[in-house]
């Protein structure tokens, strides 16, 4: 069977990978403490689920609009407004099954054969595949710990040519927790209105900020630049739904209506009962997202320290997100040779940096348990000791 040229061009997904592999060791009976996923380890809040139940015994089980519930799409314009000083109105707006068919749905009606898409590295390991699936020309511009593994804007003008058409802004960034401040945000935003090219700011991590980081969305520093931004958003990490596959799309009307022709004929309308659970999450009180922050906060400071008190080991303190990207240059290891040793020889299930563009760090995830940070920092350390060249 000959499939499809584009197929053979994308990667599938490691993070994906690693933790099925993970969970099939847990189904076997193998005590794996796995740091892989992205995933928040609490419920989502009870009052979340009682919205989506109450729409279900109401019937609210039909076809809806292909771009989203109409009280929804006008609750995410007003969340936009009120929290991040984007002045989008419903039409802005496209509900999408998660953040990340958010994200393909602009890349399919932006993206041209030839189109370049700068995307920084260490980047979220979908950005690249999802350029490539569409046909456009992923642009990867290499960070590193020096700028807190963030693109300067001297970087971003010298990456820019006449075939860019889009950059792609992650912040609080998967996979290193950093977060870009005000200064550069506003540094970044010059560029992008002097280059009149279109910016989407994926902000699914917002809410998750640590040490009195600030999270300012890209749009909200004027006309010109909010005119050039789409934003990328979801409820699956600030609320633990990750399962509810919910997201949306913001952004210029013709964008979002292109979108939602794109998606009409795709997956069409997510799930409609969960959409109220949505509209709940925004509404009512935000006291579980700061409860859940809280959390990850004591985690990060646990897992940090016990990370850099391993010889072999450096990790920068994140600013959001539930991330840690340690650098692992000191042991002579590769991160690919790295994670799947440490996963045979001690059962710790980490993501390997090469699938974020940076083979030097491991990603490690903070959204478990503290039983298990503290076991599975105690093999990570024995497994360096006694595993590595140096």
């Amino acid at each position: 069977m000959k499939l499809a040229a584009r197929v053979s061009q994308v990667t599938p997904s490691l993070t994906l990978a690693i933790a099925a592999k993970a969970k099939a060791l847990k189904a076997d009976g193998i005590d794996v403490c796995s740091f892989s996923a992205g995933e928040p380890d609490f419920d989502t809040p009870a009052h979340i689920k009682a919205a989506a139940a109450k729409a279900l015994d109401e019937g609210k089980t039909k076809y809806g609009p292909a771009a989203g519930e109409p009280k929804l799409r006008e609750a995410i314009a007003h969340k936009l407004k009120t929290d991040n000083g984007l002045n989008y109105k419903s039409e802005n707006v496209i509900v999408t099954n998660g953040g990340k068919h958010s994200l393909y749905n602009l890349m399919v009606a932006l993206i041209d054969p030839g189109d370049e898409v700068i995307i920084p590295a260490p980047y979220w390991l979908s950005y690249p595949e999802m350029v490539t699936l569409v046909g456009g020309v992923p642009v990867i511009v290499h960070t590193d710990a020096t700028t807190g593994y963030k693109i300067t804007p001297e970087q971003l003008r010298k990456t820019i040519t006449p075939k860019t058409k889009l950059f792609v802004l992650n912040s609080p960034s998967n996979p290193t927790g950093m977060v870009y401040t005000p200064e550069e945000i506003k540094a970044l935003a010059q560029v992008v209105v002097d280059a009149d090219i279109f910016v989407v700011s994926d902000e699914i991590y917002e809410k998750i900020l640590y040490d009195g980081a600030e999270h300012i969305s890209i749009g909200s520093l004027g006309q010109e630049i909010f005119d050039r931004t789409l934003i990328s958003n979801g409820f699956a990490k600030a609320y633990s739904m990750t399962g509810w596959r919910l997201g949306y799309l913001a952004g210029p009307a013709e964008i979002i209506k292109a979108a939602s022709t794109i998606q009409g004929h795709s997956t069409s309308n997510v799930c409609t009962f969960a959409q109220y659970g949505a509209i709940a999450a925004l509404q009512d009180s935000q006291d579980c997202v700061e409860s859940m922050r809280q959390a990850f906060a004591k985690r990060r400071q646990v897992m940090l320290d016990r990370l850099n008190a391993i010889p072999g080991l450096s990790t920068a303190k994140p600013d959001g997100a539930f991330y840690l990207f340690p650098d692992i240059s000191k042991t002579g290891l590769k991160s690919l040779e790295f994670c799947d040793a440490l996963l045979e020889k001690h059962q710790v299930a980490v993501i390997p940096g090469i699938a974020f563009g940076a083979d030097d760090n491991i990603r490690l995830s903070y959204a478990t348990d503290m039983t298990t940070i503290e076991k599975g920092m105690d093999r990570l350390e024995k497994f360096v000791r006694r595993h590595s060249p140096s």
